[in-house]
């Protein structure tokens, strides 16, 4: 038995990727700089392992329930997971997602690699019917829960259930939620998706991504298709990345908490304030998305007025970001012109409100 089986997820986002507790040995894993190792190893060549890499798939991979492959960025990551499905396989995908993930997709559709269905994640009657359509073992159902930019909630429970009795091959990218608020993997997903950039580094200083596949022997089977994929096509982040994001892991528990109770406390207020048309929050976790004004201007101006909030297109950092989505070119055409993204980090609530509220009123 695992002796960290009775941990809570916070305690073994610390505890977890450890070395071995020997008199006068390193309490942190060191980050390992080489390209090969000594012949007679398990590994031979640095593109395929790395201690450092390691010690934090251990760490996600306790987290998430499974088995974790860190890659170079979280796109790299989620094209890892789309080349499971065959040339001519079906993807079914929110509507609303990770313009990276879109972006993928629609690539894949237009070059007639994979037929492509989008629809809205939150309803689950008509993403179960779409499932009819689908054949077992050739096809994917890829959820994302909330979904960037809207924050629709999808019931990941049920729809996995749908999928599975149909054979599908299922997805969740559950990086706005983080294994702290939701597992998939507990709900019989096959595969989970991160961006490891967002909040699990959570300091806005490093690009990683990663898969974590299922305990079970599909999951085991993935994992070998994705590894290979990994190494063959080189989509591996470096030593010092992985280190970084590992030390990001050890604070996640309690800047999530900070960033979430600083949410809450702007929702309530945002959804009192006059300039703000709608405010879309799913309820958990620190990412909302508000409505302003009826077009454009107003939201870019709130963006080009706040002090303390950074105009940025990331999210999941310790300082507190907004952003208009749809001045990304890539952004689908159903997310309001209005919109601005807000991902609440871990300052004083007083001083974002402050600063928020005053850009405001200005716009």
């Amino acid at each position: 038995m695992d002796p960290h089986d009775d941990l809570t997820p916070a305690t073994r986002a610390v505890a977890l990727g450890r070395p071995e507790r020997e008199p006068g040995e390193a309490v942190a894993p060191p980050v390992t700089f080489t390209s090969t190792y000594v012949a007679g190893g398990s590994v031979t060549y640095a593109r395929v392992g790395n201690p450092t890499w390691t010690a934090l798939e251990e760490v996600l991979g306790g987290l998430e329930g499974g088995d974790a492959l860190v890659f170079a960025s979280g796109l790299a990551a989620i094209d890892a997971v789309l080349t499971l499905v065959p040339p001519g396989g079906r993807v079914i995908a929110p509507g609303h997602a990770y313009n990276g993930t879109t972006g993928l997709l629609r690539e894949a559709s237009a070059e007639g690699r994979l037929e492509v269905v989008t629809l809205d994640i939150s309803d689950t009657d008509a993403v179960v019917s779409a499932l009819d359509g689908m054949a077992g073992g050739r096809d994917l159902l890829y959820i994302e829960s909330p979904t960037n930019p809207m924050m629709e909630v999808a019931d990941i429970p049920v729809l996995v259930r749908e999928a599975r009795a149909r054979g599908i091959l299922t997805a969740v990218d559950n990086t706005f939620a983080t294994p702290l608020l939701q597992t998939p993997l507990a709900d019989g997903v096959d595969l989970v998706v991160h961006s490891a950039t967002k909040y699990l580094s959570g300091h806005s200083d490093v690009l990683m991504g990663a898969v974590v596949t299922a305990p079970t022997e599909q999951g085991r089977a993935l994992r070998e298709r994705i590894l290979t994929r990994r190494s063959l096509h080189g989509a591996i982040p470096g030593p010092m990345e992985a280190w970084i994001v590992l030390r990001g892991i050890r604070t996640l528990a309690v800047r999530l908490e900070r960033a979430s109770e600083n949410a809450r406390v702007l929702v309530e207020r945002l959804e009192a304030h006059d300039a703000v048309s709608r405010v879309r929050y799913p309820g958990v976790g620190a990412m909302v998305s508000i409505e302003v004004g009826d077009g454009p201007d107003a939201a870019d101006r709130v963006c080009a007025a706040t002090r303390l909030w950074t105009h940025s297109t990331s999210l999941g950092g310790v300082e507190s970001q907004l952003e208009r989505r749809r001045a990304q070119p890539l952004e689908v055409e159903t997310v309001p012109e209005s919109l601005i993204r807000l991902s609440v980090g871990i300052e004083d609530v007083e001083d974002l409100w402050r600063d928020l509220s005053r850009a405001l009123d200005q716009a």
